[in-house]
């Protein structure tokens, strides 16, 4: 009379937590261990579901299930009759009862593929600082939006177009992109009209679609040095480094001459012509005409990021470069700054002739922006609460402002800081001394609870000029007050090193 094979002895399994109700999960991840490390080997006959369950004091249901999941996912394998076994051919780690003796070292990590090795990079770069003094863009107490923001949300999502809906337009809401429209023509210059309007997560995106559709694998693109991190890694993070001219600013901006000297034929040019990143100057008329001539003269494109344009604290805001050439022009400008980052709206306004192509790289990217969120801008533009939030956050960062620069000169020595001249935006530039570190001294800056951001990395390679930049909003007196004497301690301890 034939016998029943003899069903394999398990090794011991990891304890299952009784007090769960997943003890099926749990089962099935002993016995898939216990099969990974080779203590159940391709072939062992599994004890039966009442065998195991009544060794566990478990409900045969929960066996059942264990192994129902292990054999869908091709670990076991179940036959009428024969019992449960452990599937033949899976790749298992060698036992280690034969094998030969080797000094334990650790594993060499495999290397990074180039494009990781170089986003990775990026993302140490670009590492939030915390919302301390001096961090930029901490929209707190009277900078910050007022309840209007929230009424109108919880109108909005609640009913009508802002509840949630299927996809959308690429190009974003068509109520925000008119309000967007009529808010740019009456406060910036710009000229266009809602159809040449794509709402973006921000200028961050919109300066990536423009490498995209602007830029081919041979083109060279002009950047200002110093300029904004967020243009320069995308060039470098996307494989072409080589390709991105660091033309050099003057306190009248853009050194057009310069640039002309050493890419005269680049497809494109990156410039913030109200309000210079990092340095604050607005770029000179004379600057302008020749930017643009320059583009015109060689079928060109700018792509404008109107950054920080809002807050100009003496006088009107500068008027748009766009406006001058709506043909030759791709305008960037975002709410994140003005009403807080973590909105994610920001708009691209670009020549008809490249609709297309921007809502093409637009829908491959993410579709596009939440609806919810635009509709609610929306109306936070056209009932004119953006306008008045813009004339009181302006009031809040020009007392900052003046108080920052006060405590600055009263408590850092001039020989070793010097602030940048600006009448505008949402930080200040502090130059040190030429021997310092700026990058050590941010470093031990935020071990002191102050967050700062150096300078010269900003620069291209050789030409950096150490300085830390100061944001102005979200802090108290008191803060600021503490802060600053922290960071003239720090500065006069490296001065003397």
């Amino acid at each position: 009379m034939s016998r029943r094979p003899q069903a394999t002895e398990l090794p011991p399994l990891r304890g299952l937590d009784r007090a769960s109700r997943d003890l099926g999960r749990q089962l099935a991840q002993s016995l898939r261990e216990a099969i990974h490390t080779g203590n159940l080997k391709p072939g062992d006959l599994l004890p039966s579901s009442r065998q195991l369950a009544g060794a566990l004091d478990i409900a045969r249901g929960t066996v059942l299930e264990a192994y129902a999941q292990l054999t869908a996912e091709g670990c076991l394998d179940a036959q009428a009759r024969a019992g449960t076994r452990v599937a033949a051919g899976l790749d298992r780690q060698p036992a280690p009862d034969h094998a030969p003796q080797i000094t334990s070292v650790e594993p060499t990590p495999a290397p990074l593929p180039a494009p990781a090795a170089a986003y990775a990079k990026v993302a140490a770069q670009f590492k939030q600082l915390p919302p301390l003094p001096f961090a930029v863009s901490v929209p707190t107490g009277p900078a910050a939006p007022d309840e209007t923001w929230r009424r109108l949300g919880n109108r909005i999502r609640a009913r009508g177009k802002g509840a949630p809906s299927g996809y959308d337009d690429p190009q974003g809401v068509l109520a925000l992109r008119e309000a967007v429209a009529d808010y740019v023509r009456r406060s910036r210059a710009v000229q266009c009209s809602a159809a040449q309007i794509i709402i973006t997560n921000g200028t961050q995106q919109g300066l990536y679609i423009a490498c995209q559709v602007l830029l081919g694998a041979t083109d060279m693109a002009w950047v200002e040095d110093p300029g904004y991190w967020g243009i320069t890694k995308i060039l470098e993070s996307t494989g072409h480094p080589e390709r991105m001219v660091r033309v050099p600013v003057d306190d009248a901006g853009i050194n057009v001459e310069a640039g002309i000297a050493m890419a005269p034929h680049a497809r494109a040019a990156f410039v913030t012509p109200s309000h210079q990143y990092p340095l604050g100057m607005p770029m000179s008329m004379g600057r302008r005409s020749a930017l643009l001539a320059w583009a015109r003269q060689h079928a060109s494109w700018i792509v404008e990021d109107d950054y920080d344009s809002e807050l100009r604290y003496a006088g009107h805001p500068f008027p748009s470069l766009q406006g001058l050439a709506p043909d030759r022009v791709v305008y960037l400008g975002t709410f994140s700054k003005i009403l807080f980052p973590s909105l994610r709206l920001g708009y691209a306004i670009v020549p008809d002739v490249l609709v297309p192509a921007f809502c093409g790289a637009r829908l491959l990217m993410d579709r596009h922006s939440p609806s919810a969120d635009q509709h609610v801008l929306a109306a936070f533009i056209t009932e004119g609460h953006l306008d008045r939030h813009i004339r009181r956050i302006r009031s809040v960062y020009a007392d900052r402002r003046s108080q920052l620069i006060g405590m600055l000169e009263r408590w850092i020595p001039k020989d070793l800081g010097c602030l940048q001249p600006s009448d505008q935006g949402m930080h200040l530039v502090l130059w040190l001394a030429l021997a310092m570190d700026d990058v050590l001294l941010a470093s031990r800056a935020m071990e002191a609870g102050v967050s700062t951001r150096p300078v010269s990395p900003m620069y291209s390679e050789g030409n950096g000029r150490p300085g830390l930049i100061l944001g102005l909003g979200g802090y108290s007196d008191d803060q600021m007050i503490s802060a600053v004497r922290n960071l003239a301690a720090i500065i006069k301890e490296m001065a003397k090193r």
